[in-house]
């Protein structure tokens, strides 16, 4: 898992790719990146499957905020990101994780 981040020159934005790998997905069918950009909505960000079985999404995501996270995969999986900038605890009881774009 990790993300990678390209900060723009042009104006505040982090384009930001999320990425499960595929020993992560364990023969996934489907793979979906929710959090606080998508207001936890887990129809909206569906990631897309790799040639090599990983799951792939790419974001522009505003720079100088925090944004918390998770992997849902098949509906009903939910993943962390052990590569996460740090964790944030949420009001379930286990781990978000959390990227920061500056």
């Amino acid at each position: 898992m990790s993300i990678l981040k390209k900060y723009l020159k042009t104006k505040p934005v982090c384009k930001a790719t999320f990425t499960l790998e595929s020993d992560a997905a364990r023969e996934a069918l489907s793979v979906a990146l929710v959090g606080d950009f998508n207001n936890w909505d887990q129809q909206t960000t569906p990631m897309r499957k790799q040639k090599d079985g990983s799951f792939a999404v790419t974001l522009d995501l505003e720079a100088g905020r925090e944004y918390q996270f998770r992997y849902l995969i098949n509906d009903q999986t939910w993943e962390n990101d052990w590569n996460a900038d740090r964790y944030a605890r949420n009001s379930f009881g286990d781990c978000d994780n959390s990227v920061v774009c500056l």
